[in-house]
């Protein structure tokens, strides 16, 4: 169940549940306006938590596949 937060929940509440409030604000970063570089930051860390998940919870039993060949 952790592992379905981390690598789903946290992306999707990261994107979905603040961009409201970071569609609201005028600010910009480097030019670009926030809710593009919040978008845009997004893919990034939804890649960082896709890869703790796998670290952390499916690593171990793919190595334990590999010894078994």
């Amino acid at each position: 169940m952790l592992r379905v937060l981390i690598g789903l929940g946290l992306p999707y509440a990261g994107v979905l549940g603040l961009l409201p409030w970071i569609a609201s604000a005028d600010v910009y970063v480097l030019g670009v306006p926030l809710v593009y570089a919040w978008m845009f930051l997004w893919f990034v860390l939804t890649s960082a938590c896709l890869f703790v998940c796998w670290h952390g919870f499916d690593k171990h039993a793919a190595d334990a596949t590999q010894d078994d060949l």
